[in-house]
C-alpha cells in the first residue's frame, strides 16, 4: 500500500466515523423517540450519512475535481445495490430479535469497507488529487 493510499484510508475512516455518528444519532432518534420500525429508521439515517460522507470524502480524502453529478451517480449506483440488500437483511435480522444496534454496527462496518473500495477503484479512479484548493491571498 502506497503512503497516499494509507492516508486516504485514514481520512476515509475519520470522515466515515463522523458520518457514522450522524447515522447512529439519527437512527437512535428515529428508533427510540419516533418509534419507527427498523427499516425506515435505518433508511433515513443511511441517506443522511451518505450525503455527509460523499461531500467530505470527495473534497478532502480523494481531492477530486471529478464531475459531481457523475461521481454522485456512481455512488448512487453503489447504494442502489447496497441499500435494498442491507435494509432487507437488517430487517430480517432485527425480526429474529437480534439487537437493532448490533445489526446497525455490522451493516455500517460492511458499508465502510465496501464504499471505500468502490470510491477508490470506481468513482474516483484516475481522478484523485485533481482538485485545486483556492488559496486566500
Amino acid at each position: 500500500m502506497k503512503k497516499n493510499d494509507a492516508l486516504q484510508a485514514v481520512k476515509f475512516a475519520l470522515f466515515s466515523a463522523s458520518a457514522g455518528i450522524i447515522q447512529i444519532g439519527s437512527f437512535t432518534l428515529l428508533n427510540e423517540v419516533a418509534k419507527l420500525p427498523y427499516w425506515p429508521a435505518y433508511l433515513i439515517s443511511l441517506i443522511l450519512s451518505i450525503v455527509w460522507n460523499f461531500t467530505f470524502n470527495r473534497r478532502y480524502t480523494f481531492r477530486s475535481a471529478a464531475n459531481i453529478p457523475v461521481a454522485m451517480a456512481k455512488v448512487f449506483g453503489f447504494y442502489l445495490v447496497f441499500t435494498p440488500l442491507s435494509t432487507w437483511l437488517g430487517d430480517l435480522a432485527a425480526g429474529k430479535e437480534i439487537n437493532e444496534y448490533i445489526v446497525l454496527a455490522v451493516t455500517m462496518l460492511s458499508n465502510f469497507v465496501l464504499e471505500f473500495l468502490f470510491c477508490k477503484f470506481v468513482v474516483y479512479r484516475g481522478q484523485e488529487n485533481t482538485r485545486e484548493d483556492k488559496k486566500s491571498e
